[in-house]
């Protein structure tokens, strides 16, 4: 009968304190200094997590980025390829040299100007939407402020590839559609020029795009 009764007591010594408490064995839980407890209590003070604003650069880590050259290769491996921006009056417009140069290297290019019927001796149309049969990747050679316009016809019409013109100066780079398209599933290009990379390259590009590579306006990672 002895046993018996001791072994209740035994047992509760080997299991240690209640789980959540610290002290000797024995001692009830939360009597005497060294008694502690953690629980809700202790975490609902420490509040909501911070939120932190994602701008700038920090913007770009969202989304994997992709090495330029390889997403250059990837661009220029599609063969039905819009250009918006082509001018009727070609000087000084980036998007005229871009179009001839894919023209010239056997691509189907396309020619977008909503203002012209006709440009480099070629029909012009009016929208993304309205080229037969659709397009697999687009070169925006626009101004900035109407990139993500284009970037948004873009996503309605399932085109995954973009590539913003830019050489020296600004270009067509707009920061706020890179980062709408990239958040929309489209790899997107936001400098430099496919003149500057095979199958479409020549030397003076491939130089400029040495140049321009040290500047950041042909990015090493898109």
């Amino acid at each position: 009968m002895l046993v018996q009764a001791m072994a209740p007591r035994e047992a509760m010594a080997a299991s240690g304190p209640p789980a959540g408490t610290t002290g000797t064995p024995g001692t009830a839980a939360g009597q005497g200094p060294s008694a502690r407890t953690t629980g809700p209590a202790t975490l609902a003070r420490a509040g909501p997590p911070a939120q932190v604003e994602v701008t700038g650069t920090a913007q770009r880590q969202e989304t994997t980025m992709t090495a330029m050259k390889k997403a250059a290769r990837e661009f220029l491996d599609y063969k039905r390829v819009a250009v918006t921006g082509v001018s009727r009056h070609p000087q000084g417009h980036g998007s005229n040299v871009v179009y001839k140069r894919l023209r010239e290297r056997g691509y189907e290019v396309f020619a977008i100007n909503p203002k012209a019927d006709t440009v480099e001796g070629d029909r012009c149309y009016e929208s993304l939407a309205s080229v037969p049969g659709g397009v697999e990747a687009v070169v925006i050679g626009t101004r900035p402020e109407t990139a993500e316009t284009t970037m948004r016809e873009c996503i309605e019409l399932g085109i995954k590839h973009v590539w913003m013109h830019r050489g020296p100066g600004a270009g067509s780079v707009s920061e706020s559609a890179a980062l709408y398209g990239r958040r929309n599933g489209v790899t997107v290009i936001d400098g430099g020029c496919p003149c500057m990379y095979e199958p479409t390259a020549d030397v003076g590009h491939k130089i400029a795009r040495l140049v321009l590579s040290a500047t950041g306006n042909v990015p090493r990672d898109v």
